[in-house]
This record gives C-alpha cells, sequence and structure tokens, in this order.
C-alpha cells in the first residue's frame, strides 16, 4: 500500500496532494492508538530523515529514542535526525521534494507554500488533532479550515530579555535607556537585524504597513513611505542612531546566547526558545518582559512584534509514510511538548501542557503574553526577507553605497512587493 501511495505522489508533483494522511499519535491520553492498522506491524526496516532546529538536537533524539522503545519488534527502525532551520526548512524541502525529510519542524508562515507544492496533505483525524489543541496553534496549521500539519508550539514570537542587575522596570520601558545603561556599563543590547523578523518590531507600530496579497505569494509594504505622522525615513534615522550607539548589538541568535554567557550582553530581543539557557546564565538577575518602546519623529513608538506558530509536517513523497506519520504525532503529543518545554523553555500548543502550572508561572511565556497586544501573526511572501536584510546591513556598514535613506527605503521596498 506505502508502494501505490508514493507512486501516485509522484505522478503529481506539482498539484496538491489529494491522499489523506493517517496521523496517529504516540501518546495513548489523546485517544488515536485506538486507530493502529497492520500498515505499523511486520513493517520491516523502516528508514525515516527528520528535520530539526539545530538547538533541538538533544531534545529530538531522547524524543526519537523513545519512539522506537514505544513501537519495539514492530519495524527495525533507523532514524536519522539532521539539523536543519526552521525558518529555511521550505527552501530545503522544495529543492528535492522527493528525497527531503520524512518528517519536519517547520514555521507556520511556509505552510501555503508546501500545501501548494502538494508537499503536505490533509490531516486525517482532524478533529482529534483539533479538540486538543489551542484554536490558534490550530489555525496557523491550516489552509482554507483544512488541516495540514500537526501544532508543536504557540510561543514562535519575541520579547525583552534582561538582567535585573542592571536595569530597573521604569529603565525597560525605553529602549533609549536601555542603550545609555549598557554603554555606562561597557556592555551590550543585543538585536538580531540580520532577520526580517525582529526589524518588523521597528516599522509595526508606525502606521507603516506589510504583509501578504491576496494572491497568497507577493506582499505589500508602506515603508518607505513619505506620507503620515511617520514617516519610512524617520524608522530608518531611528535605525541609523541605533546602529551607532556604543549599547547596541546587532547579532544573531548563537551570538546572543553566547553574549549572555560571557557578559558582554546585558539585554536583548530574542524568543522563548532560549530561556532555559539565559536563566541558567543570569539566575536571580533573570527578568523578562513586552518589548520596550523607542524614539522616532519625537515620539515614543510601542516596539511590535511578529508572532508565529511552529509546526510539524510529514512529506507527502515519504517511501515510509505511515511511520513517518506516527512519529510526527509522537513529537507532537502532549508528553513530548511537556518534555519540550522543560528542556527548551518553549510553550506548548497542546491545550493540557498549555495549562499546567509550571508553564503558566514561566517568566518568558509571561512576557509573551504581554507583548501579544502588539503583534501579529507572520503572513509575509518570500520576497521579504532578502531586501530587508539587505537594508539592515548597509545601515550597519555605514551605508558605503553612499545613497541616500530614501533610496534605499525605495529599494527594500521594491524588493519586497516584487511579484
Amino acid at each position: 500500500m506505502s508502494g501505490e501511495r508514493v507512486m501516485k505522489r509522484k505522478s503529481s508533483i506539482w498539484l496538491p496532494a489529494l491522499l489523506l494522511a493517517v496521523l496517529l499519535t504516540g501518546c495513548q491520553s489523546n485517544g488515536l492508538d485506538a486507530l493502529e492498522d497492520d500498515r505499523t506491524s511486520d513493517s520491516g526496516t523502516v528508514s525515516l530523515t527528520v528535520w530539526g532546529a539545530e538547538e533541538d538536537e538533544e531534545l529530538l533524539r531522547q524524543i526519537i529514542d523513545g519512539f522506537e522503545a514505544q513501537y519495539q519488534g514492530q519495524a527495525d527502525f533507523q532514524i536519522t535526525y539532521e539539523p536543519q532551520s526552521e525558518s529555511h526548512c521550505m527552501d530545503a524541502l522544495m529543492a528535492d521534494l522527493e528525497n527531503g525529510a520524512d518528517v519536519f519542524a517547520f514555521a507556520d508562515d511556509q505552510l501555503n507554500t508546501l500545501v501548494a507544492a502538494g508537499a503536505l496533505e490533509p490531516v486525517e483525524n482532524a478533529d482529534v488533532v483539533k479538540s486538543s489543541n489551542l484554536p490558534e496553534a490550530v489555525l496557523a496549521a491550516s489552509v482554507n479550515d483544512t488541516l495540514y500539519a500537526l501544532p508543536l508550539t504557540a510561543d514562535n514570537g519575541y520579547f525583552l530579555y534582561y538582567n535585573k542587575q542592571y536595569f530597573s522596570e521604569q529603565d525597560i520601558a525605553s529602549f533609549d535607556r536601555m542603550l545609555e545603561i549598557a554603554a555606562e556599563h561597557e556592555k551590550k543590547v543585543s538585536m538580531e537585524w540580520s532577520s526580517g523578523w525582529y526589524v518588523y518590531s521597528l516599522f509595526g507600530n508606525t502606521g507603516l504597513t506589510v504583509g501578504l496579497n491576496d494572491d497568497g505569494i507577493t506582499n505589500y509594504c508602506t515603508w518607505n513611505s513619505t506620507e503620515g505622522d511617520i514617516k519610512g525615513i524617520d524608522v530608518a534615522r531611528s535605525m541609523q542612531n541605533m546602529a551607532l550607539h556604543p549599547g547596541f548589538m546587532s547579532t544573531d541568535d548563537a551570538g546572543f546566547v553566547d553574549g549572555v554567557k560571557n557578559h558582554t550582553i546585558i539585554a536583548g530581543i530574542n524568543g522563548v526558545w532560549n530561556a532555559v539557557a539565559v536563566e541558567q546564565a543570569w539566575g536571580k538577575n533573570f527578568g523578562a518582559a513586552k518589548l520596550p518602546s523607542y524614539s522616532c519623529a519625537g515620539q515614543q513608538v510601542q516596539m511590535a512584534s511578529f508572532s508565529g506558530y511552529k509546526l510539524i509536517g510529514v512529506n507527502a513523497y515519504s517511501e515510509n509514510w505511515d511511520w513517518a506519520s506516527k512519529l510526527a504525532e509522537w513529537i507532537a503529543n502532549e508528553e513530548n511538548q511537556k518534555l519540550r518545554f522543560t528542556l527548551r523553555g518553549q510553550g506548548p500548543s497542546n491545550t493540557n501542557a498549555a495549562a499546567s502550572e509550571e508553564v503558566q508561572s514561566a517568566p518568558a511565556i509571561t512576557a509573551l503574553l504581554e507583548q501579544s497586544e502588539y503583534s501579529c501573526l507572520q503572513r509575509i511572501g518570500g520576497n521579504y526577507w532578502d531586501p530587508v536584510s539587505a537594508f539592515t546591513a548597509d545601515i550597519l556598514s555605514g551605508n558605503p553605497s553612499g545613497k541616500s535613506l530614501q533610496e534605499r527605503l525605495d529599494t527594500m521596498v521594491e524588493g519586497i512587493t516584487a511579484p
């Protein structure tokens, strides 16, 4: 049966897959174990490749070990973990769908493209999945009310980490004040400008807009607008001032964690996935809060944020699709979402796991909830990322092109909105 399934998929690689996926959980508490059938018994050798974030390697290996123990004797498992950035998962998968990972973690904004390419099939038993996960997470895993992936986390957003040794609650209300304090102590406040995911925070509450057009592929963007109380050039000037400030540092995720550990970074805008590492480094001085405001056009602008969800998908072209589906469910079940929170600090999408006292009392989760008032679901086409990165790189390097700020804004928006 599996062979027939793969042949049918390969004959329609550019069409949305029409066959239903059987997604069975490895957790008895969610009621899907009764759906076992002959396809998962006496299966011989089962080779599967799992893609997940590099930071999740220890967690995923532990989960995979549990899966193999749960189904011991039903197959000879050869499960390989490979590190793959969740934000770039779609690009890697689309490069070679038929030979891509069987099971993969990805950010929810990639769902539409993966579904359109036939990389994912509708989730069978969707009602069971929907009833055990937060409604917002289910929505993020769906296209036109059809569920195509398993919700994994409900916290794919960012907020402010700060070291209480240096900052008071009043200080953290202002990004400008935080930069001053950092400079006074010859330390840094960090933010990743190489990623448009974080750069959105500076434009998001200004009246300037960016988003996905109705075609689900191209973008609209007014970040270069010359009208309104806050113009695009006002935000760009604020960014220039930040880039020149001795208390500011633009660094990636790994650089943020390294800086926290070596005490060069005393505050930073980052995500909940690093909560465990930051809390271990700062101990009793660990603090988390919504994002601060920053100075722009003579005003204090509350920083915005993108929010999102992490999902688990099953490759429609997997040669061991049934077992891949079972592994995906195992990764996303209630117990393993609790384990994910314990080891990685990531907020569960599973309603029971999310309602636990441990999750509800976590400072990082509380900060994320506070920031949610100023966040919006990330729905951006692929042409958004590179132009934003090029724009911020130019600001950080002191404008080697010699072009005016408005020209650089226009170039960025032209790239973002390109067909």
